[in-house]
């Protein structure tokens, strides 16, 4: 798996390299486990410029300006709160793109609306386009973890066009 990690890690920094552009990322349940993957890639500088790890409701408020309102309304783990994330990531960043990802990768946590495994990740431009998606991931919180980061550098191409 962190083979695959970093293969995607490096595919997604040519891209940006090649285009002039940078990414950042909002992460909650991967506690920066996608920024150490894409700061893991030499020369990594030209074209990542920041990571935000808002793990608690308060620093995503903080940090990322998501709404209270949204955290009471949705969750902290909800397509709305991962489309914030990403969109307060891209206004506090010099990026031209984001990854925001926040879920619930278990032991414990899970609901029957929200089991263990669910995740939501968003990828937003500063053009405007965004996508968030929600997973139900399976396996152990290091699996669910892992295929979070997998699924959310590979979702990068489906905005980047």
């Amino acid at each position: 798996m962190e083979e695959q990690m970093l293969a995607l890690a490096d595919q997604l920094g040519r891209f940006l390299h090649a285009e002039n552009k940078k990414i950042t990322t909002a992460e909650s349940c991967t506690g920066g486990w996608i920024a150490e993957v894409i700061t893991a890639i030499p020369g990594c500088s030209a074209w990542f410029d920041s990571g935000f790890v808002t793990y608690s409701n308060a620093a995503k408020i903080r940090m990322l300006g998501v709404k209270a309102e949204t955290l009471v309304r949705y969750g902290a783990v909800s397509a709305e709160t991962a489309e914030e994330m990403a969109a307060g990531a891209l206004a506090h960043s010099d990026a031209d793109y984001a990854i925001a990802v926040t879920g619930i990768a278990g032991p414990d946590g899970g609901t029957p609306e929200k089991p263990v495994g669910t995740v939501f990740i968003a990828w937003q431009s500063k053009n405007g386009q965004s996508r968030v998606v929600r997973e139900q991931l399976s396996g152990d919180r290091r699996q669910i973890r892992a295929n979070t980061v997998i699924i959310a550098i590979e979702g990068v191409g489906i905005n980047t066009q």
